[in-house]
């Protein structure tokens, strides 16, 4: 639901349409490794006002249990390893090695947590780029085998588990 005094448009993250140092936060979530980030800082560091911000963050690999990581694991790293962006890396690295010419200020930790069952756990892996570019090269669905040994470790239909993301996050001033 839309919130009240936030304005939501959709553009290019180095030309962003919006007026010169009128903007107090730029936030951006799980998309700093896909963009240009020359472009894009010049873009954050033309909208900021004065006192501007900046937040990044995201999330890296998932925990559900400690009977299904190492499932998820050679799931993520092997068997779709060699189908990620390799801008994935900064992911990996936790955003700590993307570039951020910014002033640093220190951020606390978060954990994202939901509670699924293994069909919502699907829909989320299906939205891994790495798992379309897998369905792309070899014209079928790599996680229906896998998807077939993790319902065995996850527990009956319907059940939930416990899924948690560390996430990772770069606050900045930009002025």
């Amino acid at each position: 639901m839309p919130a009240d005094h936030v304005e939501y448009r959709v553009a290019p993250a180095d030309a962003s349409g919006l007026e010169g140092r009128s903007v107090g936060l730029v936030t951006v979530a799980q998309a700093l490794h896909w963009f240009p980030t020359d472009a894009f800082f010049g873009e954050v560091r033309r909208v900021s006002a004065a006192d501007g911000m900046i937040a990044v963050w995201c999330y890296a690999s998932c925990h559900a249990g400690d009977d299904v990581e190492a499932l998820l694991r050679e799931f993520e790293d092997d068997t779709m390893g060699p189908y990620w962006n390799p801008a994935r890396r900064y992911v990996d690295e936790e955003y700590r090695t993307i570039p951020f010419p910014f002033d640093e200020v220190s951020a606390p930790t978060f954990v994202l947590h939901k509670v699924w069952t293994l069909e919502q756990f699907a829909g989320y892996l299906r939205s891994w780029s790495a798992v379309g570019t897998y369905f792309i090269k070899h014209k079928q669905d790599p996680l229906v085998p896998f998807l077939k040994q993790l319902g065995k470790l996850w527990g009956p239909a319907g059940s939930t588990r416990d899924v948690r993301w560390p996430l990772f996050m770069r606050v900045g001033r930009v002025g």
